[in-house]
């Protein structure tokens, strides 16, 4: 019998070939079948409680306000170090903490609290520094904050328009 299928193919090769799509496309075919479950059925009173207190609890998380999310130097000299402190208040139910900070740049270094609990209503600093060496013309740079607010990151911004340095000092 297997003479006789093998004489319809070229080679071996392509006998075993077709056989493996034929099983393949029956798995296939049972698994498409065999998916007729309500995924409804599958949720439990208990998952459906716990995930009520989870967004029952998501109004008492930390708010991180700021008093203002951006910031332009305006113009400064390449080389020069500029810095501002941007300042922010919890406003939510629960104690704030800041896991990181970090800028999108080497150039661009904040300092903060971290993993120090701010309580509810308590004020908080964020010093952030940028370096203009070797960054001439129209600069903007972001400093991502990861928190244990509702989002879990907080974004601020900085801009400065940076005067190259006269060509005798960039050389230095």
């Amino acid at each position: 019998m297997l003479i006789l299928e093998l004489s319809n193919f070229k080679s071996k090769n392509q006998y075993i070939m077709k056989k493996g799509i034929l099983v393949l496309a029956g798995v296939f075919a049972l698994s498409l079948v065999s998916c007729k479950e309500n995924a409804s059925e599958k949720v439990s009173e208990e998952q459906v409680a716990g995930a009520a207190e989870q967004d029952a609890k998501a109004g008492e998380l930390p708010v991180m306000n700021f008093a203002e999310q951006e910031f332009d130097f305006g113009t400064i000299n390449e080389g020069d170090i500029a810095e501002h402190t941007f300042s922010f208040t919890n406003n939510g139910k629960s104690p704030l903490i800041i896991s990181n900070a970090k800028g999108s740049c080497g150039c661009t270094v904040p300092t903060y609290p971290r993993n120090t609990p701010i309580a509810p209503g308590e004020t908080g600093e964020i010093l952030v520094k940028f370096n203009s060496k070797g960054k001439p013309g129209d600069n903007t740079k972001t400093v991502t904050i990861s928190a244990n607010t509702e989002t879990g990151t907080e974004r601020l911004k900085i801009k400065a328009k940076v005067t190259p340095a006269p060509k005798e000092e960039a050389a230095k």
